[in-house]
């Protein structure tokens, strides 16, 4: 009997990455148990052409990234992956050659990240392509890191680079020069969650978040949830040699490396008499980390200082959908 044409593309397309839990994408809904003693930490983040991705963007990449945000959500709270459930809203007429792409994408992370697909939905739309990911990790009890628990006297941390992804999406639309094949592009479309970082942070980080909607917005973000303010350091900020050539030759991309979003690192707390540890545990990891500042009393705001130590202006802290 011949599979009507949706059955048809998730037994092509979809089937193969499934795990075990997934039933063999023929049930309703999966069967999962978490690991024995762990608490289930879930998350899920959306793509849309034009918004979150470029709609020329190699459908591998756009797989891959749509897996590696929500991986990073885990990363975020000291979670360790499990699984994932995928939907996807897709424009008739899609062609087999997109589709093929992307799950070839998602099985490279898959087998990157130790995750499986466990079930979703699959439809179609007149408007662009839309993508939906939730995903299902898996923490110690009462021990994954959240966005509250940050206090007056202890430190703003980032890991890896910031800016770089905000410049990618600069630079893949011809505003600034780096090639589409350069580092900077390729940091917008390929985020690293920092999933080994999150998972020995535990026990360290007071609280922490990725940073997906600009380094400002996202720090002000940890500053409500605990109730504190913050300064940081414009000059603190790492930055890639790539990001940092092009700063020095357009000083006036600075708002946009710390407001820009896309980067998807840590930004995390910590008591000062932690640093060291922190260091070392992330050397191991294989990722930088910098101090970039410090949290504060009073209001839930976000103060960035210049070289000289003068507040530097930061008009719009960051990205927002509406």
């Amino acid at each position: 009997m011949t599979l009507p044409p949706e059955f048809a593309l998730i037994a092509r397309h979809f089937r193969p990455l499934a795990g075990p839990g997934a039933l063999d994408l023929s049930d309703d809904a999966a069967v999962l148990a978490p690991p024995p003693g762990r608490e289930m930490v879930l998350a899920a983040d959306a793509m849309v052409s034009g918004v979150h991705f470029l709609p020329d963007d190699p459908p591998e990449t756009i797989g891959r990234k749509l897996l590696r945000t929500n991986l990073s959500d885990l990363a975020a709270m000291g979670a360790a992956p499990l699984g994932y459930l995928l939907t996807t809203i897709l424009p008739r007429g899609i062609t087999p050659g997109w589709l093929e792409g992307f799950a070839a994408g998602l099985a490279e992370d898959q087998k990157e990240f130790g995750v499986v697909l466990l079930g979703g939905d699959t439809t179609s739309t007149p408007g662009p392509i839309s993508l939906s990911l939730t995903i299902l990790g898996h923490v110690a009890p009462g021990q994954a890191i959240r966005r509250v628990g940050a206090g007056p006297g202890q430190d703003v941390w980032v890991s890896g680079t910031i800016g770089d992804g905000a410049l990618g999406l600069a630079v893949l639309l011809g505003e600034v020069p780096g090639g589409a094949t350069g580092h900077l592009a390729g940091r917008y479309r390929l985020p690293r969650p920092r999933l080994a970082l999150g998972q020995a942070l535990v026990g360290l980080a007071t609280a922490a978040m990725d940073v997906s909607d600009g380094l400002v917005q996202d720090l002000g973000h940890l500053c409500r949830a605990s109730g504190c303010g913050a300064e940081i350091g414009a000059g603190r900020v790492p930055l890639s040699a790539e990001a940092a050539a092009l700063l020095a030759d357009r000083p006036a991309l600075l708002p946009r490396v710390l407001t820009g979003g896309d980067d998807y690192e840590l930004l995390f707390a910590a008591p000062p008499e932690a640093a060291a540890e922190i260091e070392a545990r992330a050397a191991a990891c294989g990722v930088a980390v910098t101090r970039i500042g410090r949290f504060l009393t009073g209001e839930p705001e976000v103060v960035v200082r210049d070289a000289e130590g003068g507040v530097l202006p930061i008009h719009h802290g960051g990205w927002s959908h509406f």
